[in-house]
């Protein structure tokens, strides 16, 4: 087992909150890290993929937790979402912390009653698929070390331009990424959305015709990192956008898709306010696009593409057991200018984040990190430029241009054994 960066507030959850629910897309690890607490903290393992358990939950859910004694992991329990209210009724008679893990390969929040029946009770935390530093094993500082103070002290140690588009094509899912030939991590890809679009998409979402589904991932796929524009995609795949906006709240909810919202602040009016679309793995990614490592070394608009996604993805990753707690953000101006992703802390500190598939950085590549600070001064921290380049070079007070492998290297520590 690969050690999880998410483990720590896991269990941090656990020893004040009486519900925890860790949820993710189907073969993140969500499973395996909920059995090692389980053993790690004597906590029964229960799954609903078993057909008994499901078949027991879903016939009495009042039942079937009222006799669940001493703390339980719950695994998939997307699948049972009436045991959910059961588990506030049991909350509230016995309000203990750690009493339930859950696990989800759905997001129930999405489901309003449910959301509001265990508000104050459980604690949301979405486990993503393997970061670079789990990866290495290191538990990456990227976004600490970008709000604290002080020029970048980075020996950083760059991935070259093939091996970071090697990084981009393998993704984070665990499977994938133990298959090293191409091929067979391509019928990993094959069978995992085949499974997760045919029976997991149809059985939380009561729908029945998602035969249109698959297209348009793969056409939400061609458009990753770009303003998402739902009437030009139904015009393209001739869906309707009431069925559109139900087909894409479904790929949000299996964690396949994330939409990231623009930047605001006090400058509203001069926003454009569409969100950003984003994959969430850029192995998935490229295996939808049909895209091989060396057709990315060809294709440069197709890689800065996929390289943007590849931060974001790594980012949202970061954020979840960063000390900095922060939001992730796009910020686009109706001039043009743009700056790929921003974060902004909860004193309202920015960082603002170029993405470049190029070798080098020019003055010109800096225009949206320059008017971000222009326009926000005081609230202005860092500018950086994420580039396939080898040094970490200043442009100016603050703006610095920085390789990607920055990601996982600036301050980085050795991930601690558990």
């Amino acid at each position: 087992m690969i050690p999880r960066h998410l483990a720590g507030r896991v269990r941090a959850a656990l020893a004040d909150t009486p519900v925890v629910l860790l949820q993710g897309a189907r073969q993140v690890g969500k499973s395996t890290l909920a059995r090692a607490i389980a053993a790690g903290g004597r906590r029964r393992y229960l799954t609903l993929d078993d057909q008994a358990t499901l078949a027991a939950a879903r016939a009495d859910p009042a039942g079937f937790v009222a006799g669940l004694e001493g703390p339980v992991v719950l695994d998939e329990v997307q699948r049972a979402p009436e045991l959910l209210l059961a588990i506030k009724v049991a909350v509230d008679r016995a309000r203990r912390p750690g009493r339930f893990l859950l696990t989800g390969s759905a997001n129930v929040l999405f489901l309003p009653a449910v959301a509001d029946a265990l508000a104050g009770r459980m604690e949301p935390l979405t486990l993503r698929p393997l970061s670079q530093g789990e990866l290495e094993g290191r538990r990456e500082g990227f976004v600490d070390a970008a709000f604290a103070d002080g020029a970048p002290a980075l020996r950083a140690s760059p991935a070259g331009r093939i091996d970071m588009i090697a990084r981009v094509c393998r993704g984070g899912f665990p499977e994938a990424v133990a298959r090293r030939k191409g091929e067979r991590r391509g019928a990993w890809f094959d069978a995992y959305l085949a499974t997760v679009l045919g029976r997991d998409v149809r059985e939380y979402s009561r729908i029945e015709d998602l035969t249109a589904l698959p297209r348009l991932l793969a056409t939400l796929a061609a458009r990753s990192a770009g303003l998402l524009n739902v009437a030009g995609v139904g015009r393209d795949l001739g869906i309707p956008a009431s069925t559109l906006a139900r087909y894409f709240a479904i790929l949000e909810r299996g964690f396949l898709v994330e939409p990231l919202p623009a930047w605001s602040g006090s400058l509203a009016r001069r926003l454009v306010k569409a969100p950003k679309l984003h994959l969430t793995d850029t192995g998935v990614l490229a295996h939808l696009l049909g895209v091989a490592e060396g057709r990315l070394v060809t294709e440069p608009e197709l890689l800065g593409t996929a390289l943007e996604t590849f931060v974001a993805a790594e980012l949202g990753k970061q954020l979840a057991w960063s000390r900095t707690r922060a939001g992730l953000f796009h910020f686009r101006a109706h001039t043009g200018q743009e700056v790929d992703l921003l974060l902004e802390d909860r004193a309202g500190r920015l960082v603002g984040i170029e993405v470049k598939a190029s070798s080098t950085v020019e003055s010109r590549d800096l225009a949206g990190l320059r008017l971000l600070a222009t326009e926000r001064p005081r609230r202005f921290h860092r500018g950086i430029v994420l580039y396939l380049g080898a040094e970490v070079v200043p442009f100016g007070e603050r703006l610095h241009a920085m390789p990607v492998s920055s990601l996982w290297q600036w301050g980085a520590v050795a991930a601690p054994a558990r």
